[in-house]
Protein backbone atom coordinates (compact mmCIF):
# COMPACT_ATOMS: atom_id res chain seq x y z
CA UNK A 1 0.00 0.00 0.00
CA UNK A 2 1.28 3.45 -1.37
CA UNK A 3 2.15 6.14 1.34
CA UNK A 4 -0.66 8.84 0.94
CA UNK A 5 0.28 10.83 3.27
CA UNK A 6 2.61 13.64 1.17
CA UNK A 7 1.01 15.39 -1.97
CA UNK A 8 1.85 15.71 -5.37
CA UNK A 9 2.97 18.13 -7.88
CA UNK A 10 0.02 18.86 -10.62
CA UNK A 11 0.81 21.21 -12.98
CA UNK A 12 -1.24 24.09 -14.41
CA UNK A 13 -2.86 21.67 -17.15
CA UNK A 14 -3.96 18.65 -14.29
CA UNK A 15 -5.44 21.30 -11.88
CA UNK A 16 -7.60 22.62 -14.93
CA UNK A 17 -8.36 19.03 -16.44
CA UNK A 18 -7.28 16.44 -13.90
CA UNK A 19 -4.39 14.83 -13.41
CA UNK A 20 -3.41 10.63 -13.21
CA UNK A 21 -5.84 9.38 -10.96
CA UNK A 22 -3.54 6.59 -10.14
CA UNK A 23 -1.07 8.68 -8.86
CA UNK A 24 -3.29 11.43 -7.38
CA UNK A 25 -6.44 9.42 -5.73
CA UNK A 26 -5.90 6.44 -3.41
CA UNK A 27 -7.92 3.25 -4.71
CA UNK A 28 -10.81 2.51 -2.82
CA UNK A 29 -9.23 -0.88 -1.19
CA UNK A 30 -6.89 2.17 0.12
CA UNK A 31 -9.30 4.57 1.74
CA UNK A 32 -10.60 3.84 5.30
CA UNK A 33 -14.45 2.64 5.37
CA UNK A 34 -15.40 5.93 7.68
CA UNK A 35 -14.54 7.69 4.44
CA UNK A 36 -16.06 5.23 2.12
CA UNK A 37 -19.39 5.49 3.94
CA UNK A 38 -19.37 9.50 4.13
CA UNK A 39 -19.50 10.35 7.34
CA UNK A 40 -16.74 12.14 8.27
CA UNK A 41 -16.17 15.57 8.60
CA UNK A 42 -13.94 15.67 5.97
CA UNK A 43 -16.49 14.20 3.50
CA UNK A 44 -18.99 17.04 4.29
CA UNK A 45 -16.90 19.67 3.76
CA UNK A 46 -15.84 18.02 0.29
CA UNK A 47 -19.37 17.44 -0.64
CA UNK A 48 -20.32 20.59 -0.34
CA UNK A 49 -17.04 21.87 -1.94
CA UNK A 50 -17.35 19.68 -5.04
CA UNK A 51 -21.14 20.66 -5.23
CA UNK A 52 -21.65 24.13 -4.45
CA UNK A 53 -18.16 25.84 -4.10
CA UNK A 54 -16.37 27.03 -1.24
CA UNK A 55 -15.88 31.16 -0.48
CA UNK A 56 -13.74 30.24 2.09
CA UNK A 57 -11.26 27.79 3.80
CA UNK A 58 -8.98 27.59 6.69
CA UNK A 59 -6.83 24.46 6.80
CA UNK A 60 -3.11 24.07 8.64
CA UNK A 61 -1.29 21.72 7.29
CA UNK A 62 0.41 18.77 8.90
CA UNK A 63 3.88 19.41 9.57
CA UNK A 64 6.01 18.62 6.46
CA UNK A 65 2.82 18.70 4.41
CA UNK A 66 2.88 21.72 1.70
CA UNK A 67 -0.56 22.99 2.05
CA UNK A 68 -0.55 25.00 -1.45
CA UNK A 69 0.65 21.68 -3.09
CA UNK A 70 -2.07 19.64 -1.13
CA UNK A 71 -4.69 21.84 -2.46
CA UNK A 72 -4.14 21.65 -5.65
CA UNK A 73 -3.55 17.80 -5.41
CA UNK A 74 -7.28 18.11 -4.09
CA UNK A 75 -8.36 20.08 -6.70
CA UNK A 76 -6.99 18.34 -9.67
CA UNK A 77 -9.24 15.36 -8.34
CA UNK A 78 -12.41 17.24 -8.14
CA UNK A 79 -11.75 18.72 -11.53
CA UNK A 80 -11.49 14.92 -13.08
CA UNK A 81 -13.93 13.67 -14.80
CA UNK A 82 -12.59 10.11 -14.22
CA UNK A 83 -13.57 8.39 -11.19
CA UNK A 84 -17.14 8.26 -9.60
CA UNK A 85 -17.99 10.91 -7.80
CA UNK A 86 -18.04 8.18 -4.38
CA UNK A 87 -14.52 7.72 -5.43
CA UNK A 88 -13.67 10.98 -5.78
CA UNK A 89 -15.33 12.16 -2.26
CA UNK A 90 -14.14 9.21 -0.65
CA UNK A 91 -10.60 9.78 -1.55
CA UNK A 92 -10.71 13.55 -1.20
CA UNK A 93 -12.23 13.29 2.49
CA UNK A 94 -9.21 10.87 3.12
CA UNK A 95 -6.53 12.64 1.57
CA UNK A 96 -7.57 15.54 3.35
CA UNK A 97 -7.59 13.98 6.23
CA UNK A 98 -4.20 13.51 6.01
CA UNK A 99 -2.89 16.68 4.52
CA UNK A 100 -4.56 18.68 7.03
CA UNK A 101 -4.63 19.29 11.17
CA UNK A 102 -8.58 18.13 12.21
CA UNK A 103 -9.39 21.76 13.11
CA UNK A 104 -10.69 23.64 10.03
CA UNK A 105 -13.54 25.92 9.31
CA UNK A 106 -14.98 26.39 5.52
CA UNK A 107 -17.49 28.87 4.04
CA UNK A 108 -19.85 27.28 1.24
CA UNK A 109 -20.11 29.22 -2.02
CA UNK A 110 -23.70 31.39 -2.33
CA UNK A 111 -26.25 29.71 -4.36
CA UNK A 112 -28.14 32.71 -6.57
CA UNK A 113 -31.83 31.71 -7.48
Amino acid sequence: MKNWSKPVDVSDVQLAFGGDMKKLLPPMSDIPREFQDGHTKWNDLVGKWFLRGLNKLNVTPRAGVDGKKALRHIKAILGSWEPKHEHKEAGCAYLMSLFFEDEFTFEVAEREV
